[in-house]
C-alpha cells in the first residue's frame, strides 16, 4: 500500500528536516576532536567556551521559531509578499540583537569564563576561543532566520545542503588551521566562524532574491518586528526553563558521585541525540500546521497534526525499543570504568522509556509552534521543570537512589511535558490562535 498524500507531504519534509537536525551538532563535535587532541587544556577551554555559547545561543531561537509559524500562516493565506517581509524583519532582528550581545560576550569574556569556572591555562584557552567566536554571532542568527524562513515555505532540503556544506568548510579549515598552520584552539575558532559566516552569505543571498521575486519591503516594520520579539520572549522563558532543568540534572548527579556524573553524561548525550529522530517530526507539524491555519483549513490542520502524532508515537516506540535493548552494551563505547558503566546501563534503560512522552512532547511541540502558541508553550516547559525540582531536591537528600532517582525525575519532567501539551491538543483550543 502506497503513502497517502498527507504523508508524502510529512515526509517531504521531515526526511531532511532530520538530516539537519543530525548535521548541526557537528560543529562542536568537529571542535571537540580536533582540539582533544591537542591536549587537556585546550579541550578544557573548549568545553568552558562551548558552555557559555550553549546558554547564550539557545534563547534566540525564537528567530527560527517564529518566523517559521509566521510565515507558513501568511503562506498558506496566500500573501507571499508578507512572508517574504517577515524574513527582513527577521534579519533586521539579527541586527540588533546580534551585534550588541556579541560586543557585550566579548567586552565581558572575562570575568563570564570565570563565572563558568575556567581557571588558569584552561581561562586562557576559553577567553581565546569565545572571544573569536563572538565574531560569528551575527551569522549563527541570520542563519536561523534562513532556516526558519525556508522551512516556513516548506523548503527543508536547502537548509540541509546549506549546513552539510558549511560542516564540511568547517572540518577542513579546523585541519588547516589547528594542523597545518598550529593555530591551536585559536584555529578551531576561526574555522567555526568562517563556516558560519559563510552560511550566513549563502542564507542572505537566498533570502534575498526571494525578497526581490516578491516585491516584499526591505525596511523595518514595527508590527512584524515586535509579533517576533513577542514570540521571543515566550520562547526565552521555555528554553530558560528546558536548560534549567538539564543543568540541575547534572549538578544533582555531580552531587551523588563522580561515577554518577560520568554515567549521567553519557545517557544525557545518547536521549539528545535519539531525541533528533523523534523531533524531525515536529518540523513538519510547525510548516503544515502553520500553512494550513493560515488558509483556515482546520479540519485538515487537526487531521495533520493526528497523523504526525501517530508517527511519532512510532517513531517514540521504536526508540524506545532500542535503547532498552542496547542499554547494556552501548555504554562501553564510551567508558570502561565499571562504576560509569553500572550507572550508565540503569539511566539509559530509563532514557529508553522517556521517548514515549518525548514523542508526544516532541510532536505537539511543533504543532503548538505551528500555532504560534508560544505563550503556551512557555508554561508546559515551566510545568515540567517545576515537576523535576522534587527529584532534585530528593536524590542529593538520599543519595541511595542514585541516577536512577535522576533519570526518573527526568522521565517525570518529559511525562509532564506531554501531559501539558496532550491536554492543550485536545481541547482544540490551538485551532483558534492567531497566527
Amino acid at each position: 500500500m502506497g503513502l497517502s498524500e498527507r504523508d508524502r507531504r510529512i515526509a517531504r519534509l521531515a526526511v531532511p528536516a532530520l538530516g539537519t537536525l543530525a548535521v548541526e551538532p557537528l560543529y562542536v563535535l568537529v571542535d571537540t576532536a580536533i582540539v582533544g587532541r591537542l591536549g587537556t587544556v585546550p579541550l578544557g577551554g573548549l568545553a568552558v567556551a562551548s558552555a557559555v555559547l550553549g546558554t547564550v545561543l539557545p534563547v534566540c531561537n525564537f528567530l527560527a521559531y517564529g518566523t517559521t509559524a509566521r510565515v507558513a500562516f501568511l503562506t498558506g493565506r496566500g500573501d507571499r509578499r508578507a512572508a517574504a517581509s517577515v524574513a527582513a524583519q527577521g534579519l533586521w532582528l539579527c541586527a540588533l540583537i546580534g551585534v550588541p550581545l556579541a560586543v557585550a560576550l566579548a567586552v565581558g569574556t572575562r570575568p563570564i569564563v570565570a563565572v563558568v569556572g575556567g581557571e588558569g591555562e584552561i581561562a586562557a584557552a576559553a577567553r581565546t576561543y569565545l572571544l573569536i567566536s563572538c565574531i560569528g554571532i551575527p551569522a549563527v542568527l541570520v542563519a536561523l532566520v534562513g532556516h526558519g524562513y525556508l522551512r516556513g515555505v516548506a523548503d527543508t532540503r536547502t537548509p540541509l545542503l546549506v549546513s552539510v556544506v558549511a560542516n564540511v568548510v568547517n572540518l577542513v579549515l579546523e585541519l588547516v588551521l589547528v594542523y597545518g598552520l598550529e593555530l591551536g584552539v585559536a584555529g578551531s575558532a576561526w574555522g567555526t566562524v568562517v563556516a558560519q559566516v559563510g552560511a550566513a552569505a549563502w542564507f542572505v543571498g537566498l533570502l534575498r532574491r526571494r525578497l526581490t521575486v516578491a516585491e516584499a519591503p526591505l525596511g523595518l516594520v514595527g508590527a512584524e518586528a515586535r509579533r517576533l520579539l513577542l514570540a521571543g520572549r515566550h520562547l526565552f522563558v521555555r528554553t530558560a526553563s528546558l536548560l534549567a532543568t538539564m543543568a540541575v540534572a547534572t549538578a544533582v548527579a555531580a552531587r551523588v558521585s563522580p561515577a554518577t556524573l560520568g554515567g549521567h553524561q553519557i545517557a544525557l548525550q545518547v536521549h539528545l541525540f535519539v531525541a533528533l529522530a523523534l523531533d524531525a517530526f515536529a518540523i513538519p507539524g510547525q510548516v503544515l500546521v502553520g500553512t494550513l491555519l493560515g488558509a483556515d483549513d482546520r479540519a485538515e490542520a487537526r487531521a495533520t497534526s493526528r497523523r504526525l502524532l501517530q508517527l511519532g508515537l512510532l517513531g517514540g516506540v521504536l526508540v524506545a525499543v532500542v535503547l532498552v535493548a542496547t542499554a547494556p552494551v552501548l555504554p562501553t563505547l564510551f567508558t570502561h570504568d565499571p562504576a560509569v558503566l553500572d550507572r550508565a546501563r540503569v539511566a539509559l534503560v530509563i532514557a529508553g522509556l522517556v521517548q514515549l512522552p518525548g514523542a508526544v512532547a516532541f510532536v505537539l511541540d511543533g504543532v503548538l509552534i505551528g500555532a504560534s502558541d508560544f505563550r503556551y508553550l512557555q508554561w508546559s516547559m515551566v510545568v515540567g521543570l517545576v515537576v523535576f525540582l522534587p527529584f532534585a531536591v530528593a536524590v542529593p537528600a538520599a543519595p541511595s537512589l542514585g541516577i536512577g532517582g535522576v533519570w526518573v525525575g527526568l522521565l517525570a519532567w518529559m511525562l509532564a511535558r506531554a501531559a501539558a501539551n496532550l491536554a492543550r491538543y485536545r481541547r482544540g483550543s490551538w485551532l483558534a490562535v492567531p497566527a
